[in-house]
């Protein structure tokens, strides 16, 4: 009898992705189980930021299997498959320039019950509670990052994915990020994070995928990592 308790929530399999008419994924296999924190690694190009916008439906032309919550979703749009609870972050932030943090923090919808509490963001981001009134471009990178995550809670979507959540900032805000990721696992979120900061993601990620030339090439555990260092600085040139 199979397991629900450890049943995927995303099941991601033969996954092809182009962009006009280049070909960016070719076949990509992997899955998530709930409550996991996942990182998707690789050298800049190997297709980690296009899995992410594949899943979320938010690319040209894709084809292959991607079941969240058993659910076949690989022929609805982005805006269905948010409403099913997946939130994507992208790398950009798109935080708006008109808008201050409070307007910024409110502009997504609710898609579905259990959204985090305005106060309980709060709580987790002390610095925007501080600067509501601010511009959204008006903060600092690490701020803006703790915006662009922040006001995807308020949606009830229980399964992120951040594209590069740590990119360009200070080491200080870097392990803030870090502290937020596990209190949103200990929370009961289900995180997939795509990151070029090894190092970071080793102290957030359960598992770990490696892509390449738009296919999964190697996968292990994080207690696995020190095995398998050797191969990851082959993979990753770190």
């Amino acid at each position: 009898m199979r397991d629900t308790v450890t049943a995927p929530i995303l099941n991601v399999r033969n996954l092809e992705a182009w962009y006009s008419e280049s070909h960016i994924l070719h076949g990509i296999d992997f899955e998530v189980r709930p409550g996991e924190v996942v990182t998707l690694l690789g050298r800049n190009g190997a297709g980690k930021s296009t899995t992410l916008k594949s899943i979320m439906g938010i690319i040209g032309k894709r084809k292959g299997s991607v079941v969240f919550e058993g659910q076949e979703t690989i022929r609805l749009s982005s805006d269905r498959i948010a409403r099913l609870g997946i939130a994507f972050c992208p790398e950009e932030r798109g935080i708006f320039a008109s808008l201050d943090v409070k307007e910024n923090l409110m502009l997504p919808p609710v898609i579905r019950g259990g959204g985090m509490s305005v106060e309980h963001i709060f709580e987790l981001f002390p610095n925007l509670h501080e600067r509501l009134g601010s511009q959204g471009t008006k903060l600092s990178g690490g701020e803006q990052q703790m915006l662009a995550i922040a006001r995807i809670l308020r949606t009830g979507s229980r399964f992120l994915m951040l594209d590069e959540p740590t990119e360009g900032l200070a080491p200080v805000i870097i392990q803030q990020i870090g502290r937020m990721i596990s209190r949103l696992k200990e929370e009961g979120f289900t995180i997939l994070l795509v990151e070029q900061n090894f190092r970071f993601a080793s102290t957030v990620a359960d598992r770990f995928y490696i892509i390449e030339h738009g296919k999964v090439i190697d996968a292990f555990a994080n207690a696995e990592l020190q095995a398998n260092m050797e191969k990851l600085h082959a993979y990753l040139g770190v």
